[in-house]
């Protein structure tokens, strides 16, 4: 029996019906994506067995706390899987590997371990592909709910200050994803300077 699959079942139906409608990027498919590039990834770093169920598991995780509130959610996020996960039958020290791991994801990423550095890249991969746009246009949409005043020259900067100094942490990442980011990168400051 896959010990994944309740789990993934629960939390999904969990965001799927708790998470504020006007959540366009932390979404239910957020997280899906978000276990797929560690799936993915950590078969690039060959990562497996127990260590791949933990991964998979904070990234199902990594972005519950929204349910509760945008402040702080990585915390409220390692609170409520802490809960949950006891119920699965995890082990006190899995629960505090997947709390370490989510804990990666708040920004600056600054993971601890290399199972750890997977998932912040995974949670940040999309800035070097070619959904790149796509995602970061949910973003905006989200972030006007907060700010409706954001435009879009601001949100430029913003992405663009942020990309500046974001880095991938996975060999796999720094060579598959990095040269994308850069040309997205290039993208922004093209919009930036037609401003100007």
């Amino acid at each position: 029996m896959d010990k994944f699959l309740p789990i993934y079942t629960k939390v999904i139906s969990n965001l799927e019906q708790n998470l504020p409608s006007w959540l366009h990027y932390h979404c239910p498919e957020h997280t899906k994506y978000v276990v797929d590039k560690v799936i993915y990834i950590a078969g690039k770093e060959n990562v497996g067995g127990n260590d791949l169920f933990l991964l998979k598991v904070a990234a199902l995780y990594h972005d519950i706390g929204f349910i509760i509130d945008r402040e702080k959610h990585e915390e409220l996020s390692c609170k409520i899987a802490t809960k949950e996960l006891k119920e699965f039958g995890l082990k006190p020290k899995e629960i505090e590997q997947i709390c370490e791991m989510m804990k990666a994801t708040e920004i600056p990423q600054k993971p601890t371990s290399h199972l750890a550095a997977i998932l912040a890249d995974a949670d940040l991969e999309y800035i070097g592909t070619d959904d790149f746009l796509e995602w970061s246009e949910k973003l905006y949409q989200e972030l006007l709910y907060y700010q409706p005043d954001l435009s879009e020259d601001k949100w430029n900067e913003i992405q663009y200050n942020f990309m500046s100094k974001h880095d991938y942490h996975t060999t796999y990442c720094k060579q598959n994803r990095e040269p994308k980011k850069l040309k997205n990168l290039k993208l922004i400051k093209d919009k930036l300077k037609k401003k100007k």
